[in-house]
């Protein structure tokens, strides 16, 4: 067992008896969340810093076993640093911007990711899930130190869900036996065989996969840049493909795509692993096999994430392939949509109908994940003969032909989603605006001196005012909007005017608390931004 391995073995959640099991009748909570993976952790985390009383359940007491999701892409960086962990992921992960891609033995061409300035995070970083959990776990027990309503139960499994017009009613079992809890709200993320989907009696649409891959997560000493490497048909994997990325700690995550029909207990022999790993690195290979495993995926979502009291995020909405990180990546994304909108629900400041947007908005990024994640699927692993010759021609023209290189998919990376069409946007109203801030969109960050824009936008409603006059704040329905104003002169990086203005002379935005743009005008126009926010609340 290897030092960073030890991690795996300590309950970071042990067991502890909760009064909740010794009341006659259930306790009623304002959420309870099921699942403390990285999602439920971070919507945990998020209604907990905005004042919401918050139950995490889990039937483990420990983070994942094994590095699972490894890349996080610029935007759920951004969403980390708002809850108060995305500095020190970034400062333990590994920065990449840099990706290669490979036909056999050739490097056919090279991408980077952050091709622009003026970003606070990177494009990605690579860390194991294994250390997420970890920093998001210290951050809970941070909070609870500050008095947060916030806490986590260990080996408490949720075993049945009843379900009413107004609350949730769950049977708990753990190592002192069962008892019955109730929530106002339920947060289902309890991962991809989330039993709260099945115990709803709920599925997934959409398409199966049946090719096989090896995941092998290396220690070893190894001058690989860090970069991203991605072979189509290599010499030591012939007629499958591979993938090569750096973790902490020397740690390596490699893929190796399997076919379809094999053993896997077979394929998941060290001996087979090392003959794997020798054909790709060398017959003098010195390492430590950390973790393997063998998955299968699917690119499915339930039809709609939000039934009547019980909400579903992540992996239990929605699954994706593995090529282009889309899985944690939007999971966190879904959290970020969610958490805003309930806190105003529940404090009678929007009606239930708002989670009506919910779905809208996260159905509409998990349909733009599963469209790019089976693209980048049918490309790496065609179907047909005729498919893989045409896949084959498009690699050899990538690698003398610009054209060529778009059509390369060896995984379409995670961006965030724009809401185009959300009930919730005002037409767009600045004329010349960029078409990247527009409404629905996330806002890009900017450079502001020693600091970034982002973490002035975060969680709370902000009118941002660039060379255009507008009140300190106003008020809607009991919803405060306080502004925020700037201006291009002291702006010598030129990054606001290029991102927020475009060829417009002054711009006023409205911004969600996920720092998604609801509404924006060349000048303020107090009847406009009043409408602009009952829309953005659920009110029109």
């Amino acid at each position: 067992m290897t030092e960073q391995n030890k991690i795996f073995e300590i309950p970071l959640y042990p067991y502890e008896r909760s009064s909740d099991q010794d009341t006659e009748t259930p306790v009623r909570h304002p959420v309870i969340i099921i699942g403390a993976g990285p999602i439920g952790l971070g919507a945990a985390i998020d209604l907990a810093q905005n004042g919401v009383p918050v139950v995490i359940l889990d039937d483990n007491d420990k983070v994942s076993f094994g590095s699972r999701a490894v890349c996080y892409a610029k935007r759920p960086l951004e969403i980390l640093d708002r809850l108060g962990c995305g500095k020190e992921m970034v400062e333990k992960g590994v920065e990449w911007n840099l990706g290669k891609v490979f036909f056999d033995e050739r490097q056919v061409y090279a991408f980077d990711l952050l091709p622009e300035d003026g970003h606070e995070f990177p494009a990605f970083i690579n860390l194991q899930q294994y250390y997420f959990e970890e920093y998001m776990v210290n951050r809970i027990r941070e909070l609870q130190g500050q008095g947060a309503p916030i806490e986590i139960r260990g080996k408490n499994r949720v075993e049945a869900i009843g379900t009413h017009d107004d609350f949730v009613r769950m049977e708990v079992d753990t190592p002192d036996g069962p008892y019955m809890v109730e929530a106002e709200w339920l947060i289902a993320c309890d991962g991809a065989n989330s039993a709260t989907r099945k115990m709803m009696g709920l599925d997934f649409i959409g398409r199966i996969f049946e090719d096989n891959f090896l995941i092998a997560d290396v220690i070893m000493d190894a001058e690989f840049p860090t970069e991203r490497w991605f072979w189509f048909d290599p010499p030591f994997n012939k007629g499958q493909s591979a993938l090569l990325h750096k973790q902490p700690d020397n740690v390596w995550r490699i893929d190796f795509q399997l076919g379809w029909d094999i053993d896997k207990d077979e394929e998941l022999k060290p001996e087979n692993i090392d003959k794997r790993l020798r054909a790709m690195l060398g017959e003098d290979l010195q390492y430590e096999l950390e973790w393997s495993s063998i998955y299968t995926f699917q690119c499915r979502r339930m039809e709609s994430f939000h039934h009547g009291r019980v909400i579903f995020a992540g992996d239990a909405a929605h699954q994706v392939s593995p090529f282009g990180a889309r899985g944690a990546n939007s999971g966190l994304q879904d959290t970020d949509n969610l958490v805003w909108k309930l806190k105003l629900i529940m404090d009678g400041k929007a009606p239930e109908s708002l989670l009506d947007s919910y779905d809208y908005e996260r159905v509409h990024g998990a349909d733009e994940n599963i469209l790019n994640s089976t693209r980048s699927t049918d490309f790496i692993t065609p179907k047909s003969d005729m498919s893989r010759i045409l896949r084959d021609a498009v690699l050899d023209l990538s690698e003398h032909y610009e054209f060529a290189r778009p059509l390369v998919n060896s995984g379409r990376l995670s961006v965030p989603c724009t809401y185009d069409g959300s009930p919730l946007n005002s037409a767009d109203a600045l004329e010349g605006g960029p078409a990247r801030t527009r409404p629905g969109s996330p806002c890009p960050d900017v450079p502001l001196g020693d600091d970034f824009l982002l973490p002035q936008l975060a969680d709370r409603f902000t009118l941002l005012t660039i060379d255009a006059e507008a009140p300190d704040e106003f008020e809607e329905d009991g919803i405060t909007v306080t502004r925020l104003a700037l201006s291009v002169k002291d702006d010598k990086t030129l990054a606001l005017k290029q991102r927020y203005l475009g060829d417009a002379d002054s711009g006023v935005y409205l911004i969600r608390p996920d720092q998604h743009v609801a509404a924006r005008r060349d000048v303020w126009n107090e009847n406009l931004f009043r409408a602009a926010l009952r829309r953005t609340t659920g009110k029109e």
